[in-house]
């Protein structure tokens, strides 16, 4: 059963520019559903809008198969989990967990069975009689999910809860929230920038930029397939290597930055060459070490980041700076020129004037298709 439902949902405060733009979209019982895009996107404001925070301008929103454009957010039976914890300083702990339930008058012994267990599964148990400023941020991160558990609502917005928390933490923070959301089966929408958390946390993605929708599907297929180049270079750490290139057909070759010289067969491009304005992309685990044969391109070094388990290295190509990952711990240096080989089923290909994708890497689809 569908549990939520926008139906053609627009936001405008000045009545002439829409911070969201015919947002369509359906939200299963049980997903984990992540909004992300960058900042000013219109994901926070959508994310309000479902909250009953923000009115709706246009369009229809349905919870369980209800309209709620005129409902007030107390009667919709979901929680909420703000950037800023919003936590009351003078209330302990266990106080602020309780908050919620107290003002629904739960019965006081099904409050303290409530506590007992969200303050277990959140590593609260020793820390209830303490205020707010005596925790650390991981610490009141974990009391505004425990005031979450205990109102058992079948529905949770969470607003970039993480952002405010050290790398570790974070890392932690999201395998949590995640064999939580799964423990206790309820419908999580979790709004982030940060495209590493779409990735790892979300069942799907919807990714947005200027308040319309690029793209809604399962975090392999965002990556694999990006429908445009927006979510192509916004999806993916590090992004997507991106080129200017052309089709020469006296060659066979795809020409990138006027520099690389990509040898392709006519079945390969059967479907691309008609295309005159082309941009190709490739991730950086495509960017394989050569073997220092003769079809191996040699690219200049501008950058090395030793990571320990993977080597990150920087190339000029053209106009662009390419990223490539390889494993383990490689002896290079800047202005080295080395070896790298570039594959074409590697290679996604746009079209430079409308963004949008031609053909998507044929490695990535048929190993998705060997996966299923």
């Amino acid at each position: 059963m569908s549990q939520i439902e926008l139906v053609g949902i627009s936001k405008s405060y000045d009545k002439q520019q829409d911070v969201l733009d015919e947002i369509n979209l359906t939200i299963e019982e049980g997903e984990f559903f992540v909004l992300v895009g960058p900042s000013g996107s219109g994901k926070s404001t959508l994310l309000r809008m479902i909250a009953g925070l923000e009115e709706i301008s246009g369009g229809i929103l349905k919870i369980n198969g209800k309209s709620m454009n005129h409902i007030p957010p107390k009667d919709r039976n979901l929680s909420m989990v703000f950037q800023n914890y919003a936590l009351y300083p003078h209330l302990s702990v266990k106080e602020n967990i309780l908050f919620g339930l107290k003002a629904k008058k739960v019965d006081k012994q099904e409050r303290q069975r409530r506590l007992l267990e969200a303050a277990e599964m959140m590593g609260l148990t020793e820390l209830l009689e303490r205020k707010p400023r005596e925790l650390s941020g991981g610490q009141r991160q974990r009391v505004a999910l425990a005031r979450t558990i205990v109102s058992q609502a079948p529905l949770c917005l969470m607003d970039e809860p993480l952002s405010n928390l050290d790398a570790k933490l974070r890392a932690n923070m999201r395998i949590q929230i995640r064999r939580l959301q799964k423990k206790i089966g309820m419908t999580l929408i979790y709004v982030t920038h940060d495209q590493v958390e779409a990735m790892t946390m979300g069942d799907r993605i919807m990714v947005l930029n200027d308040g319309k929708i690029q793209q809604v599907g399962k975090p392999i297929t965002l990556y694999n397939e990006p429908t445009n180049l927006f979510v192509a270079s916004f999806i993916g750490s590090p992004k997507m290597n991106i080129g200017l290139a052309k089709f020469s057909k006296e060659n066979k070759e795809i020409i990138v930055e006027n520099q690389l010289h990509i040898p392709v067969d006519s079945a390969f491009v059967k479907d691309i060459h008609v295309h005159k304005q082309l941009t190709i992309g490739i991730r950086a685990e495509h960017l394989k070490p050569g073997t220092n044969e003769n079809k191996d391109h040699f690219l200049e070094v501008v950058n090395v980041e030793q990571l320990g388990n993977e080597t990150s290295i920087a190339f000029d190509v053209g106009s662009e700076l390419w990223t490539a990952k390889w494993p383990g711990q490689w002896s290079i240096h800047v202005g080295q020129k080395v070896p790298v080989q570039i594959l074409p089923e590697n290679l996604l290909f746009f079209n430079s004037e409308t963004g949008e994708l031609i053909q998507s890497a044929l490695k990535d689809k048929e190993q998705e298709v060997f996966a299923t």
